[in-house]
């Protein structure tokens, strides 16, 4: 994927600005232009990077022992608005012969989270990503988020939050299956 075009989104923020009504060229919008192509560079820097390949660092393990990682804090911006949804996300595999580094789970949920996106297809793709590298008995991937598209606009029901999941894998020799799994996830 090309860069990031910082310059092209300058000028359209400006544009933005005035055609919003308001002069790009005031005090308190001087530098927003600027600020906003920055803060881009972060908020979208998954685009073009495979999800896949933020789980690079994979053990072998003997066990089938359940990985879980709660609370799990993502943002990331909804595609139909460009306004951001938030949130946490549980993420839990059951191996079969490999692990991940748990800051690697971390990471493709950030890769994936970091472009225009919605939140199903979020979900879908983190568990897609865990599951094609580690080979897992299976996987769940869980994101409860709030969005600010539904807080500050249309219906306008702020604290409302959006539970998605995704499994995927038989579960076959995990005693406690996909209910265990998601039961372990949620226990305190």
């Amino acid at each position: 994927m090309e860069a990031l075009q910082q310059q092209r989104i300058k000028v359209a923020v400006a544009e933005l600005l005035v055609a919003i009504g308001d002069d790009p060229n005031r005090e308190g919008l001087l530098n927003t232009p600027d600020r906003v192509a920055r803060m881009y560079e972060g908020l979208f820097s998954g685009i073009g990077v495979n999800t896949v390949d933020a789980i690079d660092t994979v053990f072998e393990a003997d066990n089938q022992d359940p990985v879980i990682v709660r609370s799990l804090g993502f943002y990331s911006v909804c595609e139909h608005h460009l306004l951001p949804f938030f949130g946490e996300a549980r993420i839990g595999y059951v191996p079969d012969g490999k692990i991940a580094g748990i800051s690697k789970l971390a990471r493709a949920l950030e890769i994936s989270a970091h472009r225009p996106q919605v939140q199903e297809r979020l979900t879908a793709d983190v568990a897609n990503a865990i599951f094609s590298v580690l080979k897992p008995e299976g996987v769940v991937v869980e994101l409860e988020a709030e969005h600010l598209c539904m807080a500050m606009r249309g219906v306008k029901k702020p604290g409302s939050r959006v539970l998605t999941a995704a499994t995927r894998g038989g579960f076959n020799n995990y005693p406690s299956g996909r209910e265990g799994l998601i039961g372990l996830m949620h226990s305190s």
